[in-house]
């Protein structure tokens, strides 16, 4: 008898982990724009409404399949897009973050950031929890574009450390 391990979710890079939490975010939006609560659109789609959960925060483990039911359910296409050069940062750029976060500058961060009572510094690594345990609620079309390149600079640096983004 062989037994086999499976192997570990590949890490996924920075660019499609924004691109999967973008689409999660849309899934989201378009079920509530039709008023359709969890339990039917996963039932509808042949998932659990875990399942539907974890699309909608943007979990790439997901099946593509899943994906693909769920955004058939509710209306929406995937489609494939070349990525053009303006949705990645050139090679040549490096991006920082800072060592503390101050929440007075990033107001999306701010406002998913209401639960630290008494907190106005973060550290980058917690600013990223926050991001990502919130992400739901981030509003990314509403980011300044300061915030904006934050996250994209957190998502990056945590990425290349082995990070899950």
């Amino acid at each position: 008898m062989r037994i086999t391990v499976p192997k570990p979710s590949p890490l996924v890079a920075a660019l499609p982990a924004a691109q999967l939490l973008d689409l999660g975010q849309r899934i989201r939006a378009q079920r509530k724009a039709l008023r359709v609560n969890s339990t039917a659109t996963a039932e509808a789609a042949g998932v659990s409404r875990v399942t539907l959960h974890r699309i909608e925060k943007g979990e790439p483990s997901v099946t593509i399949g899943a994906w693909g039911n769920v955004m058939a359910a509710l209306g929406l296409r995937l489609q494939a897009a070349e990525v053009t050069a303006s949705d990645a940062p050139p090679a040549n750029v490096v991006l920082t973050v800072p060592v503390e976060i101050a929440l007075e500058h990033y107001p999306q961060l701010k406002a998913l950031a209401w639960q630290l009572h008494g907190a106005s510094i973060l550290t980058p690594t917690e600013a990223l929890d926050v991001y990502e345990r919130n992400a739901r609620h981030l509003e990314m079309d509403a980011l300044l574009p300061h915030e904006r390149d934050l996250l994209q600079a957190l998502r990056q640096v945590f990425a290349r450390q082995g990070a899950h983004v």
